[in-house]
């Protein structure tokens, strides 16, 4: 009697027996505790979005001339109009209701990169969590939050940055073993989108779609249904928004490859021996999650087999060209949060004390990248924008940027039609020697330079700006011809070659 009695004690009543199971199930999963709907669920938008925006706040440095100056390439074709002309839509809504003023022009964008990167944070969390236990999902997570270079980079209108968040949400819908969320039309038009914004991101998906291929059971209907109508609406939208701008049927994609590969023209902007990213590159880019992913590598279910030799790939590839960037594997960073999320969880006792080191180590390099390092070229703009009030006088100012080519934005942080000018240094697209590069013409003689460009008094600029370790080389012109030292502004406590720790304003006397 007493074993029925018991029996029955913990029978779920006729009243409540499917709801009541339904309810802890959701409350628990895989004997790994509550999972914290409250955090990681409909309210993990809305922490990413704040983590996101503040992100964005903090980040006030610069960090590659490609993030203002990529006008000579979308002139040239290499680059297509798709991606600007979102922003170019909100410039113009801005300018139909007269609020196109610069903080909104200059913030905007990077405030709708940061609203994409938090929908992508969440995403990453939930394909994780899909994939493996909450536990895994929450830590991949809090890797991601505490990458310091997608902190650096992921508010920030590069087309590096784009091509990521594209690339992870893809992810999200891709054919790894044992997800839920497959989605092939999604994740190829994701795919497609990435390489319209970016060429380079078929780099990371070639090894991702010849696995999806080579496994999918049905391959016709993959090519006809899926990839092939999805490549050609995609490809087809983007040629015609680029051919029309350009007045002239204009493949983009083409043009990308045969500059950047065959013509090998982003040499012209550096160059790096083979071994760079495997040396130096990846492991900066990773930081202190290095350890952390090496563990996780080691841990991984054979599931992730393909992620691996995506970044293997992917890294392998990038090292062939000569021009070398942090950048430009900034794609196979979410990736690598996956196995840092993998690792962590597998710490157990060790968890919270690897937790605290991944938040102090990134933390610092965050804050000091994002708010000191090589900020003083974006603060020159700042100090220069007030000579808007006086262009409408007779003696309109002139500034001319004595720096290295593409240092600091320009009417993007101005907004108004101030006279400016700055040193050229076109690569030779053409190949017939047809460039010239003034900004090494100027740097071989500087102060020949200015007396032979200014000859006369009246054709002198009003305003100079110029790094300090440029100010010794030109003293004798600065005073012959009046120049005071108006503004000093600081720039980067690493300075080298002709970038120097501080930036000069001078202002010529009348």
């Amino acid at each position: 009697m007493d074993r029925i009695r018991e029996r029955l004690k913990n029978k779920p009543t006729f009243a409540e027996p499917v709801k009541l199971r339904k309810r802890k199930s959701k409350l628990y999963d895989n004997n790994a505790g509550p999972l914290q709907t409250d955090f990681f669920g409909i309210n993990a938008y809305l922490f990413s979005v704040a983590f996101r925006l503040i992100n964005c706040l903090l980040v006030q440095t610069n960090f590659v001339p490609d993030e203002y100056w990529q006008s000579l390439e979308w002139t040239e074709g290499i680059r297509g109009y798709s991606y600007p002309l979102i922003f170019a839509v909100f410039y113009k809504i801005l300018h139909i209701f007269e609020c196109d003023t610069v903080i909104l022009l200059v913030w905007l964008p990077r405030v709708l990169q940061a609203l994409l990167a938090a929908f992508t944070d969440v995403k990453l969390y939930a394909v994780i969590k899909n994939l493996e236990s909450p536990d895994v999902a929450q830590l991949t997570y809090f890797s991601q939050l505490c990458s310091w270079f997608t902190w650096y980079c992921c508010t920030r209108t590069l087309t590096n940055t784009t091509e990521t968040m594209l690339t992870t949400l893809a992810l999200c819908y891709y054919s790894l073993p044992g997800s839920k969320t497959h989605n092939s039309a999604k994740y190829l038009t994701l795919v497609s989108l990435a390489v319209i914004v970016r060429p380079t991101a078929l780099i990371v998906w070639l090894p991702l779609l010849a696995f999806h291929f080579w496994k999918d059971n049905d391959k016709l209907r993959l090519i006809i249904h899926h990839g092939l109508p999805i490549v050609a609406l995609s490809l087809g939208i983007s040629t015609l928004i680029d051919s029309l701008i350009h007045g002239q049927w204009t493949l983009v994609q083409w043009n990308f490859l045969k500059f950047n590969v065959f013509h090998n023209v982003a040499e012209f902007y550096g160059s790096h021996p083979w071994h760079w990213y495997f040396t130096q590159g990846f492991m900066v880019v990773l930081g202190s999650h290095l350890p952390f992913f090496l563990h996780g590598c080691s841990l991984a279910s054979k599931r992730y087999r393909i992620l691996l030799f995506t970044i293997a790939w992917t890294l392998v590839i990038y090292s062939l060209l000569a021009h070398k960037e942090f950048r430009f594997i900034y794609p196979i960073l979410p990736i690598c949060m996956i196995f840092c999320g993998i690792s962590l969880a597998n710490l157990k006792a060790w968890r919270k004390p690897a937790m605290w080191f991944l938040l102090v180590t990134n933390l610092i390099p965050a804050l000091y990248t994002g708010l000191v390092h090589q900020r003083g070229t974006l603060d020159v703009m700042g100090h220069l924008q007030p000579l808007c009030d006086t262009t409408s006088n007779s003696s309109q100012p002139q500034v001319l940027f004595l720096m290295p080519c593409h240092s600091t934005p320009f009417y993007s942080h101005i907004h108004c039609p101030l006279r400016m000018r700055f040193l050229e240094c076109p690569p030779d697209l053409r190949g017939d020697g047809s460039s010239i590069d003034e900004a090494d013409v100027f740097y071989s003689n500087p102060a020949a330079w200015l007396m032979r460009t200014f000859p006369y008094k009246d054709s002198l600029p009003s305003h100079l700006v110029f790094f300090n370790v440029l100010e010794k080389e030109i003293s004798a012109f600065l005073e012959a011809n009046v120049f005071i030292k108006h503004t000093e502004i600081f720039h980067t406590h690493i300075p080298e070659g002709r970038v120097g720790q501080t930036i000069f304003i001078y202002t010529r006397k009348h």
